[in-house]
C-alpha cells in the first residue's frame, strides 16, 4: 500500500507519493492557486495526485490514504481551510472532495502539527515522548507532543506559538493584526520590520550600513535574506538586527520550554535552515536567561524542507491515530 502526503502552503502546494515504509518515491510542486473559486485548491491537489499515480504506475486502489498538512486556520472536524490570510478564498473544503475522488481516508492537520508528526515518526523525535517542532519561515508556527500525545486543540489550531507575545509593549504589529507577537519580530516577514525599528532607534549610528546605502533610509524592499546575508558579511547594523531577532526567539523558545517541557526542540523553516549558525546555534545559551525548566536539545530538523510532507505521509499511512473523513 502507498500513501500520499500534501504540504499546502500559501505559495506552493507540494505533493508526495510514499511507500508503506514512508520512503518518498516521487514529488510534485505547483504554485498555490490565487484565482478562481474555493474549489481551485482541492482540484489542483487531486490533479497532482493523479499525475503522481500515472507517473509511478501506482493504482488508486493501492492507496492507503491521503494526508494533508495545511496553512490555517483550519477546522479539522469539517476538513475545511477557513480563512487563510495569504490566499483569497474562504471555507476551502479539503478532505471531502479528495475522499470523494479517491475513496480513501483523508487526514488534515495544521502544517506545523503535521511537521511534528513527521519528526516523531521519521525524524529526530523517534522514541521521544515530549517533542516540539518550530518553523521560522515566512511566519512562525509549531507542533507538539506531550507525554506521547499529539496536541491538537478544539479545531486543530493548538501550538500557535508564533502568536504568543514576546514584546508586551507591542512595538511591532503582527500580520494577524495583533501587537507584540513573536512572528512580528523574527519571521521572514518580521525581520525587515524589526530592521526598520532598530534603524529608527539609532539612525546616525547605522547610516553607513550597506543595507541603508542599498535600500535607503526607508529600507523599502528589504528582506530577511538581505539582513542575514549582510550579517554574515559583518555589517554592524544587520548584526544588531539579528541579535534582536535572537532575543525575541529566545523568549519564544523559553515560553515553549515552560509550556511543554520537551526533551527536544527541532527547528525548520527557510529563515532558520538557511542561517543555522545565526538563528539556531545561539539558542541553547540564550534561552537560559528566561527558562526555568531544564533546557532541551535544540537542533535543526534532519528532515529539512520536507518535514511537513513526511508528517502528511505518516498521516496517510495511518501511523498517527487522528480522525479522518
Amino acid at each position: 500500500m502507498y500513501g500520499v502526503g500534501v504540504d499546502l502552503g500559501a505559495t506552493y502546494v507540494r505533493t508526495a507519493l510514499a511507500d508503506r515504509e514512508g520512503v518518498i518515491i516521487d514529488k510534485l510542486v505547483e504554485r498555490t492557486p490565487k484565482q478562481g473559486d474555493n474549489m481551485a485548491i482541492p482540484r489542483l491537489i487531486a490533479s497532482m495526485i493523479k499525475k503522481l499515480l500515472d507517473k509511478t504506475g501506482v493504482k488508486t486502489d493501492e492507496l492507503r490514504g491521503i494526508g494533508i498538512g495545511s496553512i490555517g486556520p483550519l477546522n479539522i472536524e469539517t476538513g475545511v481551510l477557513i480563512n487563510p490570510p495569504n490566499i483569497p478564498f474562504k471555507n476551502v473544503p479539503l478532505t471531502e472532495p479528495l475522499h470523494r475522488e479517491f475513496h480513501v481516508p483523508v487526514f488534515l492537520l495544521n502544517d506545523c502539527t503535521a511537521a511534528v508528526v513527521g519528526e516523531k515518526h521519521f525524524g529526530a523525535g523517534k522514541d521521544v515522548e515530549n517533542l516540539v517542532y518550530v518553523t521560522i519561515s515566512t511566519g512562525i508556527g509549531g507542533g507538539a507532543y506531550v507525554d506521547g500525545h499529539l496536541l491538537l486543540g478544539k479545531e486543530g489550531n493548538a501550538v500557535e506559538i508564533g502568536h504568543t507575545v514576546v514584546d508586551a509593549e507591542g512595538k511591532l504589529i503582527c500580520g494577524c493584526g495583533k501587537p507584540g507577537h513573536w512572528e512580528a519580530y523574527s519571521s521572514g516577514t518580521g525581520v525587515p520590520k524589526l530592521a526598520r525599528l532598530v534603524f529608527e532607534e539609532n539612525r546616525e549610528k547605522y547610516a553607513e550600513s550597506m543595507l541603508v546605502k542599498r535600500f535607503g533610509c526607508s529600507l523599502k524592499g528589504l528582506t530577511s535574506k538581505d539582513v542575514y546575508n549582510a550579517a554574515k558579511e559583518g555589517d554592524e547594523f544587520a548584526s544588531r538586527v539579528v541579535e534582536r531577532a535572537n532575543f525575541y526567539n529566545s523568549i519564544g523558545m523559553a515560553n515553549i520550554i515552560q509550556a511543554y517541557d520537551p526533551e527536544i526542540i527541532t527547528i525548520g523553516g527557510s529563515v532558520a535552515l538557511n542561517n543555522v549558525e545565526l538563528v539556531i546555534n545561539p539558542l541553547p545559551s540564550l534561552v537560559e536567561r528566561f527558562a526555568i525548566n531544564n533546557i532541551p536539545k535544540i537542533i535543526p530538523t534532519p528532515l529539512g524542507g520536507d518535514v511537513v510532507l513526511y508528517g502528511a505521509v505518516a498521516l496517510s499511512l495511518g501511523l498517527e491515530p487522528i480522525k479522518y473523513i
